[in-house]
């Protein structure tokens, strides 16, 4: 068979893994049917998607960065940073600052990603060593910020119409994640800096020689994916009314893992978010499903764990066979 008759085979219009997660999804609905009665229905379904909306929003900034090539370890911290300092500000006695809560929290999401993105493109340092030395850094300044006690403030309005409301019986945090879902197709698919982001995945070397700026596209990266987790640590805090230490440790494994089974390789240049969004699904009612079961956390963060290590061990099967 010639390289020409190999090329010309049709290909899958979407990635055989995404399928894969799709009907996980489908045997999660019916095993959680089947253990609890009211898990398909309308409501219980609109709750888990409301859910999965939070998941999703951050896990789009975690998949920039795993597209490039790199790894943020630092989003556990920044929810719990960028959460704390949103209801701080926005429980202020100054009308006029506590109106600042949520810009100031993006912008928090921002500088923290800007600094990520620093250290990785100009400093040059693993992104999984930054990025964990950046989530340690912000632990401590959580403590040293609240002394080790619950933090005052409360949710910014806005935050809690998002993340609690609904229009037309539809989770608000929902149709907010369509919106995100929207621009990130577009940003992927319709913006040069999508393009360059595929393509440094693939060989940062070439792309640099090619006379990218590697650099500016890394840091941007990391900036960006800092606003999703803002984004997401705001929608919390609206979520639960209130912000508190450790907020985001429950999502360091979820975030990852909604990427991987997602489709996008670790190593980066293969994938996009709609497996991320298929993924994000996948776990919340897989979470969901333990949660009926009264499994302890420890024995989601080990569920969490196999199933990134299965899927790293079929692409690396999958790569030795090509």
């Amino acid at each position: 068979m010639t390289d020409r008759a190999i090329s010309s085979r049709p290909s899958l219009p979407v990635d055989p893994a995404v399928l894969v997660v799709v009907l996980g999804c489908g045997l999660l609905l019916a095993a959680g049917g089947s253990i609890l009665p009211t898990f398909l229905t309308a409501g219980y379904l609109l709750q888990q998607l409301q859910i999965a909306s939070f998941l999703g929003i951050i896990a789009a900034g975690a998949t920039l960065v795993i597209l490039l090539g790199h790894i943020d370890l630092s989003v556990p911290a920044a929810i719990t940073a960028i959460a704390i300092v949103t209801t701080t500000i926005a429980g202020s006695q100054d009308p006029t600052l506590a109106t600042l809560a949520i810009p100031i929290g993006l912008t928090t999401g921002a500088l923290i990603g800007l600094i990520n993105g620093i250290g990785v493109a100009f400093l040059r340092l693993p992104s999984m060593v930054w990025t964990l030395a950046m989530n340690s850094m912000l632990i401590g300044s959580v403590v040293f910020f609240t002394g080790g006690f619950k933090p005052r403030g409360v949710a910014p309005p806005l935050s809690i119409t998002l993340s609690l409301e609904r229009s037309f019986g539809i989770p608000n945090a929902f149709l907010f994640w369509l919106i995100v879902m929207a621009a990130m197709f577009y940003l992927l698919h319709r913006t040069v800096y999508g393009k360059y982001l595929i393509a440094m995945g693939n060989s940062e070397k070439a792309v640099y020689l090619s006379g990218i700026r590697v650099r500016l596209v890394t840091t941007l990266t990391f900036v960006v994916a800092g606003v999703f987790t803002a984004i997401g640590a705001i929608l919390l805090a609206g979520y639960a009314n209130q912000a508190y230490q450790g907020m985001g440790d429950p999502y360091m494994l979820p975030v990852i893992t909604a990427v991987v089974i997602g489709g996008t390789s670790i190593m980066g240049g293969q994938g996009g978010y709609g497996g991320t969004i298929v993924g994000a699904i996948f776990i919340t009612l897989l979470s969901s499903i333990l949660s009926v079961l009264q499994m302890p956390e420890a024995f989601r963060q080990i569920v969490f764990g196999v199933i990134i290590l299965a899927m790293l061990l079929i692409r690396g099967y999958k790569r030795s066979f090509r």
